[in-house]
């Protein structure tokens, strides 16, 4: 195909179709765009877990099995920093940490997290290009039942527990789409947008969040497609099942449409969710059936490539 795309990823299942458009796109055709509503300071540290999901996807380190971190990794600092008394809550292994306290001394050094993002992946041998959404910080918040609280303290502290109410995003009006987002977003051969089978409260509304970003989705003269993060009307891991119905939605593909208010296009749906078709294509949206499940890299590569079909037969 010609023209560039543009794709929103959050973490896991963001990172997993992330992978598989770098598999089938030059990188000079592609540009991802991940959420950093989750990052947070913590032992001195800027942790960016979306971040480090889709470059450790791309890099080929991602632990596959526990479905977070890095591969082959060892939990040293974590039982010292436990022994001493510190906070070990969020785990950070040895190999993890490193990336960690490589991003935050050029942080130090005044370099933005789009210079410190290129940096990384370009030192991992990621060709593709890997934008935050902002280099200005915004952090998502949770209001729950024990009130509000900061996302990672909420997903991983609190494991999801408390009642979601609201969720916002502190920062996202004084926040600007970083240079790489904001180059995409003007590109005259931009084709599609592809949102990333990732949370749409948690990982997606973020990006939209940043002043001029929904207006301009609107104004796009090429398709809006998303892959829907549910599977036989739950989620395959996360949160997300959990949160619509705690915010009083149905926890189904057509309510998911209906979130974004307009944005999408087209929505891919798993093959379980079929019967979900004939109602969003009579919301007005293009519906796609198909295995969204990607377990493997053949999956990730098979999904990118009917993406990119759709994209192809869009006049």
């Amino acid at each position: 195909m010609t023209g560039h795309i543009l794709a929103f990823s959050g973490g896991v299942g963001g990172a997993k179709l992330a992978a598989g458009l770098c598999a089938v796109l030059p990188p000079e055709q592609l540009t991802l765009v991940v959420n950093t509503g989750d990052d947070f300071e913590h032992l001195g540290l800027t942790i960016c877990p979306d971040l480090d999901s889709v470059t450790y996807a791309l890099a080929g380190l991602n632990d596959t099995v526990r479905g977070w971190g890095v591969a082959d990794e060892t939990w040293q600092a974590m039982a010292m920093l436990s022994q001493l008394g510190g906070p070990d809550w969020f785990n950070l292994g040895d190999r993890d940490l490193g990336l960690h306290l490589t991003r935050a001394m050029h942080l130090r050094a005044r370099e933005s997290l789009s210079q410190v993002t290129e940096r990384l992946t370009g030192q991992l041998g990621i060709a593709h290009r890997i934008a935050p959404m902002s280099d200005d910080p915004v952090r998502t918040q949770v209001e729950t039942d024990m009130g509000w609280l900061d996302f990672q303290h909420y997903f991983v502290r609190e494991q999801c527990r408390p009642q979601v109410r609201g969720v916002r995003f502190a920062g996202a009006d004084q926040a600007r789409p970083s240079p790489g987002f904001a180059e995409a977003l003007a590109r005259a051969d931009l084709a599609a947008v592809v949102v990333c089978p990732s949370n749409p409260w948690l990982s997606v509304d973020p990006i939209l969040a940043l002043p001029g970003v929904r207006d301009r989705l609107k104004t796009l003269c090429v398709p809006v497609i998303a892959v829907s993060p549910l599977v036989g009307g739950t989620a395959l891991k996360g949160p997300l099942a959990k949160l619509m119905a705690e915010l009083g939605k149905p926890v189904s593909n057509l309510a998911l449409a209906a979130h974004y208010d307009g944005l999408l296009d087209h929505l891919v749906i798993d093959q379980a969710d079929a019967a979900d078709a004939a109602l969003l294509r009579k919301s007005g949206l293009c519906a796609t059936i198909t295995q969204t499940v990607m377990r493997e890299a053949r999956d990730r590569e098979r999904l990118a490539s009917e993406i990119l079909a759709i994209v192809g037969g869009v006049d």
